[in-house]
């Protein structure tokens, strides 16, 4: 089983990956944990695409994480794909508050060494996600998608839903 996980940051992507992985035995990928080096270094273009066009090679994985550079490696590959397009106000109130939460402190979905940090562009670019990103990734899912298993979630209790039908399931209902 290969599936992506895209949206805005704050939409509950990592969280979700998470809980999908516990459920399915799923190897999950956050990908800020391989993109961000210490210091929120970013890697090389170069060598983020050959991570990349490698990972999705892999029999199955839960790929949690947008950067669109790479949307297409992942969107060819991928069997499920699931968008998270959520109310910039939550999403922007989820940023927000992450940041409060992890003051000083690594995600588990980040990289060593990459403490929780907010300015106003990244406010902003969450802020202006459906205006800004939506349209690539639309433009994207229509190019990419046939043939495969398209999830949108635009409310917190589709992702619970899609989860509670998961663990109930004895094989994955995608």
């Amino acid at each position: 089983m290969k599936i992506m996980i895209i949206g805005s940051p704050g939409s509950g992507k990592s969280t979700f990956a998470r809980k999908l992985g516990t459920l399915t035995h799923v190897p999950i990928y956050h990908l800020d944990t391989y993109y961000w080096r210490p210091g929120w270094v970013a890697t090389p273009n170069e060598e983020w695409n050959l991570f990349m066009t490698n990972l999705v090679k892999e029999e199955d994985w839960i790929i949690d994480g947008n950067y669109n550079r790479s949307l297409d490696i992942r969107m060819k590959e991928a069997e499920i794909i699931v968008f998270f397009d959520l109310p910039p106000i939550l999403n922007t109130y989820r940023v927000i508050k992450r940041r409060i939460q992890f003051h000083g402190k690594t995600r588990t979905d980040m990289n060593e060494g990459c403490e929780e940090k907010l300015d106003w562009a990244f406010i902003k670019w969450v802020w202006n996600f459906r205006k800004n990103s939506k349209p690539a990734i639309e433009q994207k899912i229509a190019e990419y998608g046939s043939g495969k298993k398209i999830i949108i979630f635009r409310k917190i209790s589709d992702a619970s839903n899609v989860l509670k039908e998961v663990e109930k399931a004895d094989t994955h209902p995608f």
